[in-house]
């Protein structure tokens, strides 16, 4: 037993070592650029996101509607609770990739001097019924997709709070995070697309 403690704590050891020689190492590379006035915290978070890798580019198996596999067995609007993410410190969730890339944008935004909001994400079933009755469909010139269609119903869609200099930083960078405009009169909305 106790050598089994033993190999586990060495083993965090030599993770928390490697963190930090990562996380020391980017530090010490941007103060030789001249610095960019993040905290300790954002660069420990950049430095684990690029040991993790990009969700963005991981492979995902898609049905013929683009809806991951794992995602579409549920129906839209009714993925549990434990299958979505949260969205870094927010009480935002989407699907698992798409809360993870999306967490990277909004830190890699600040960091960027750009603030980025959020204001909604995964929205149940009855969510949607509820909006496409207070806001009307899309399709008859409302703000609501019809109930069971939106992207949102399957986590991987989310609405920004944008000021004119976010939402140019977004059509400029979010691409590379697996994010897209795609929806006319919303600007707001952003959609995530795997594998692109």
């Amino acid at each position: 037993m106790n050598g089994r403690i033993a190999d586990i704590q060495s083993r965090i050891l030599a993770l928390q070592t490697q963190q930090a020689t990562t996380v020391t190492a980017t530090r010490t590379s941007q103060s030789a650029a001249g610095g960019s006035g993040t905290t300790f915290a954002s660069h420990l978070q950049g430095a684990i996101a690029a040991q993790q890798g990009p969700a963005a580019k991981k492979a995902y198996k898609l049905n013929e509607k683009g809806i991951p596999e794992d995602l579409a067995a549920y129906g839209n609007g009714r993925i549990p609770t434990e299958v979505l993410s949260q969205v870094g410190d927010t009480r935002h969730k989407l699907w698992g990739p798409a809360a993870e890339q999306l967490t990277r944008l909004v830190a890699d935004a600040k960091r960027d001097g750009v603030k980025i909001g959020i204001t909604d994400s995964y929205r149940s079933y009855n969510e949607q019924v509820d909006l496409a009755r207070r806001k009307g469909l899309y399709s008859q010139g409302g703000l609501a997709a019809k109930p069971g269609t939106s992207e949102h119903g399957w986590g991987m869609a989310t609405d920004l709070d944008l000021s004119p200099e976010a939402l140019a930083w977004m059509r400029q960078n979010a691409g590379r995070y697996g994010f897209v405009e795609n929806t006319k009169r919303e600007s707001w909305h952003w959609a995530f697309r795997p594998n692109t």
